[in-house]
């Protein structure tokens, strides 16, 4: 197995763009449906918007030239051909720090937060708290191969990283991540704590189950409540990519209108409905992602945490090595306590969406310092 550490550039053939554009302007657009607003899945409306602007507004291009200011590379481990960026610090002692990548999401997550970890001088955080980031891409996500076989797992995944973080010389670095990051960062500790400083997730740890009910307290129940609205509600993603994965990945490969209507519909969900997904997130950044998926032909291959699943669970952490959480509720901290050595669990971060990063990255990258300014 080569060890070798490659540069890597994105370089989309136009031939592909032309492509993309094309689609677009050939959707084959569906009556909408009777019913209030979101009720019936994402309006026709809504997306005929956002799907015009991606064909005649939306610069690819100028993306690619964005995303290709950070250094990124290519390695192999474990028989995979993996895509990570690798953003050093110009502050002396920067701890290195691995961010995990959710899903319907990819490295482009994190594109906001660089800035603000590695160079906390130039946005108002304390230099002595930077970070070298490493920001890899999940087998079957962007540029990283798709898994080979089956019998993939989460495990498997944070021993790759642990590796890479060897391969790059880091001896001591922190995990960080939300979504499917909250499954991978803890996974890293439990694979190499002796090398792991702490794990920070978004949030994800410490949520009731049915068996805790009896236990809960009524401020607990109400909280418990409303996490069952919220995990009730919308398309049941787990099952549906557990059952037919194959099936529905036709059609997101095959027509890029259909991938967008499927990213809104999850980031419309994962605000919790209290508002649409361009109000949280630009849209810009909604597209790059979305284009990232459509150009690496990835949406099948991106959940196989899914279909290689036979239930869902939420994360429950680890032991190792201190946790710092960013929010609370619905989350309760005496539950994270029972797998999590938890130090940090502030409840003043400002709200933002599922996908932290992208709305609220300031406020993210402050809680990060502030967690691993504890554990240093």
């Amino acid at each position: 197995m080569s060890t070798e550490i490659r540069p890597f550039r994105i370089d989309v053939p136009q031939a592909d763009l032309d492509d993309l554009r094309d689609r677009l302007a050939r959707t084959r657009w569906p009556r909408q449906l009777p019913g209030e607003g979101w009720s019936r899945g994402v309006p026709v409306g809504y997306i005929k918007d956002l799907a015009e602007y991606w064909h005649s507004g939306y610069d690819w291009r100028a993306h690619e030239a964005r995303l290709n200011r950070f250094p990124q590379f290519v390695t192999e481990i474990d028989g995979q051909h993996v895509h990570f960026l690798h953003v050093r610090s110009p502050e002396p002692g920067a701890l290195p720090l691995i961010l995990a990548h959710g899903w319907p999401n990819s490295f482009v997550e994190f594109t906001e937060l660089i800035g603000p970890l590695t160079d906390p001088r130039s946005h108002g955080g304390d230099p002595s708290q930077a970070f070298h980031v490493v920001i890899p891409s999940v087998p079957g996500f962007g540029f990283s191969a798709p898994p080979r076989g089956t019998g993939w797992s989460v495990t498997r995944v944070a021993r790759m990283w642990a590796e890479l973080m060897r391969r790059l010389g880091y001896a001591r670095y922190g995990t960080q991540g939300g979504d499917l990051g909250a499954y991978v960062a803890p996974e890293v500790a439990k694979v190499d704590p002796e090398h792991v400083a702490g794990v920070h997730i978004n949030a994800g740890f410490g949520f009731p189950t049915e068996k805790d009910v009896p236990e809960l307290t009524p401020e607990e129940h109400e909280q418990y409540v409303q996490m069952q609205q919220w995990a009730g509600g919308g398309v049941d993603h787990h099952r549906l990519l557990r059952a037919a994965p194959q099936t529905f990945s036709y059609g997101w490969h095959d027509s890029p209108t259909a991938l967008l209507a499927w990213h809104l519909q999850k980031l419309w969900e994962f605000a919790g409905t209290a508002y649409l997904p361009d109000e949280a997130i630009d849209r810009d950044l909604i597209l790059t992602n979305v284009a990232l998926y459509w150009l690496t032909g990835t949406s099948g291959s991106s959940s196989w945490f899914m279909y290689e699943s036979s239930e869902f669970a939420w994360p429950e952490g680890q032991s190792e090595v201190p946790t710092g959480v960013y929010c609370g509720p619905p989350a309760i901290r005496r539950l994270a306590e029972r797998h999590n050595t938890v130090i940090h669990w502030p409840d003043s971060n400002p709200v933002g969406h599922h996908f932290l990063a992208m709305d609220v990255p300031e406020a993210l990258a402050a809680d990060i310092r502030e967690f691993f300014g504890k554990v240093r």
